[in-house]
């Protein structure tokens, strides 16, 4: 697996795709809005995610499902500023976020990484605070904010078109003096797609892959794979097997403990063809 600088050297180490378990400070997430909402909750749930085998546990606290409306600042970090203090302190983090404000609190009371979906667009200032701070950064393809993102789900070659513009948004962060190595890309499935512009970009990941950054991708409990009919769980957890063999990265998930049993059994089988 392609190693991220800034990572703990526990999870650089790891030569399989790491798992970000998702924990939702939202009241208004598609999956699990509301749960999390006390310190307590939250931080019990990152203990769970942590136990079924999550390597990074992944805080939001602005919600991103389609037609969502934006928070203020002040709303967001009240969310997750304290729970991220107490996260930090057993797990490695990541802080879901398009504010370079809630960014550098978030590093600041131990996140250790910044997951920003809308990959630098939201807030210019982005890549600037990420770059002073030296921390991994999560760069996500998006188009829009969540409410409009919709409207922009048109394209002519969609996995082309998103490594054009995935390619764009590195040389800005390069730009602002992101070191590369600490660059970490994400397709955006779900994010001003339709269903089968994300079955493409699965289908063609490894086009992705050849980028030269590793990816992380999120698929798990998505309208795509809800609208196959199946466990949603079930369908995420095979997609992401899928996923690891061909050697992405990352995966952004859920439920975690049935992600984590396809890696490690696909990790013995790939460990034994080596």
């Amino acid at each position: 697996m392609q190693i991220v600088d800034g990572l703990p050297d526990q999870l650089s180490s790891l030569n399989r795709t790491l798992i970000f378990g998702i924990l939702n400070v939202t009241p208004d997430s598609f999956s699990d809005g509301g749960k999390y909402l006390q310190v307590e909750a939250a931080v019990n749930h990152a203990r769970e995610l942590i136990k079924d085998g999550a390597d990074v546990v992944d805080i939001g606290g602005e919600s991103t499902r389609p037609g969502a409306e934006r928070i203020s600042v002040n709303e967001e970090l009240n969310r997750i500023i304290e729970i991220v203090g107490e996260v930090s302190k057993f797990a490695c983090v990541s802080v879901d976020t398009m504010r370079a404000e809630v960014a550098m609190a978030a590093l600041g009371a131990g996140a250790t990484i910044v997951n920003d979906v809308s990959g630098g667009l939201a807030d210019p200032e982005m890549v600037f605070a990420v770059a002073e701070k030296r921390a991994p950064y999560i760069c996500m393809h998006w188009r829009n904010h969540s409410a409009d993102m919709y409207e922009n789900a048109s394209y002519s070659n969609v996995v082309l078109e998103v490594i054009e513009e995935l390619e764009q948004r590195v040389a800005v962060a390069l730009g602002a003096g992101m070191e590369s190595s600490r660059i970490i890309l994400d397709p955006g499935l779900g994010f001003a797609k339709l269903p089968e512009h994300n079955w493409q970009l699965i289908s063609e990941i490894s086009t992705l892959n050849s980028l030269g950054f590793p990816l992380l991708v999120g698929a798990s409990r998505k309208k795509f794979l809800r609208e196959l009919g199946v466990d949603q769980d079930a369908a995420t957890h095979a997609l992401n097997a899928y996923l690891a063999a061909n050697k992405v990265w990352a995966v952004r998930v859920h439920d975690v403990k049935g992600t984590a049993s396809a890696i490690t059994a696909l990790a013995e089988i790939m460990e034994s063809n080596e």
